[in-house]
């Protein structure tokens, strides 16, 4: 429990830290046998800060779980 704790904690800062990224894909536009043209589409994936505080949490209790007496 305590690994999964510290690795959630992790994971929760990083997201709330960078909360987007961009990456490019390439589409053909024109394929006429030799000639082929082809353009770089832009993606990006975003999400809420809110999801990195909510698994800091989340790896909090599992650390405080993971560490309690029995």
């Amino acid at each position: 429990m305590k690994t999964t704790g510290i690795a959630l904690i992790i994971i929760g800062l990083v997201l709330t830290i960078i909360t987007s990224f961009s990456f490019f894909t390439k589409e053909k536009v024109v394929d006429l046998g030799k000639l082929e043209i082809t353009t770089e589409k832009p993606h990006s994936v975003n999400w809420s800060p809110i999801l990195g505080v909510a698994l800091i949490g989340i790896g909090g209790i599992a650390l405080w779980q993971g560490t309690r007496k029995k």
